[in-house]
């Protein structure tokens, strides 16, 4: 694992990146609209498509689908911190695991001693829960989470408070997203871009038509020394 000796500074967004949580969020989702009385009927891969691109799209999307939601209840807030209580009790039911081959990088990284954060959008209650539950996410010193920027993904705000707070004026960067919006925020900074998720993701295609310079792979097992070549 030579390739990671290259950076100073590794950036890691968490939900579907470093832990299997995107389908607890999906059902969260769907219980959250039980309780209120509506069915949402769609797939994970519908969900996804609506989760992964504007902050707002899910909640735009949801609204559009069920009127008398919107009409019961105006403030998407209310229906959100709704939705994190149910996902809090999914956490609670089951361990999240980690994807595949995150392990074995966290602790390369600390073997090296490498610089790494992770810039996230879930709430610091949500990442303890999972933490406790994955000692090895303790081995990542730097956390930034939703508390502490204003504007979510894709704007880069998150991004840049990390590399202000911890990069030096030299240091190389790379950062991994697994989502377009987490990606966007990420390329609006001087981070390495590196987009991991499934191959049957509904948006990687046109992910990777619209920005061709971004490195693609389904997961940190498949990144080796012989397809990460240095940077020139």
């Amino acid at each position: 694992m030579q390739w990671i000796s290259q950076y100073q500074l590794f950036l890691f967004d968490f939900d579907g990146l470093l832990a299997d949580t995107e389908r607890l969020h999906y059902q969260a989702y769907l219980n959250m609209c039980a309780q209120r009385g509506f069915q949402l009927n769609w797939s994970f891969h519908r969900y996804s498509e609506a989760a992964h691109h504007k902050s707002t799209d899910l909640r735009d999307q949801i609204y559009a689908e069920f009127p008398d939601l919107k009409a019961q209840e105006p403030d998407w807030q209310v229906l959100y911190e709704e939705k994190k209580h149910f996902f809090l009790e999914l956490i609670e039911h089951g361990t999240v695991p980690l994807l595949p081959g995150v392990a074995d990088l966290l602790f390369a990284l600390q073997k090296m001693q490498i610089k790494r954060c992770v810039v996230t959008h879930s709430p610091t209650s949500l990442i303890k829960r999972i933490r406790q539950q994955n000692p090895v996410l303790d081995t990542i010193p730097h956390w930034i989470t939703r508390e502490d920027y204003t504007h979510p993904k894709p704007h880069p705000e998150c991004y840049q408070l990390a590399i202000a707070k911890y990069a030096q004026p030299y240091d190389r960067i790379i950062g991994f997203e697994d989502s377009p919006r987490g990606l966007q925020a990420l390329i609006e900074t001087n981070a390495k871009s590196v987009l991991i998720c499934p191959p049957d993701s509904p948006y990687l295609e046109k992910t990777l038509h619209l920005h061709p310079h971004v490195r693609y792979y389904p997961n940190f097992n498949a990144i080796h020394d012989q397809n990460f070549p240095p940077d020139k």
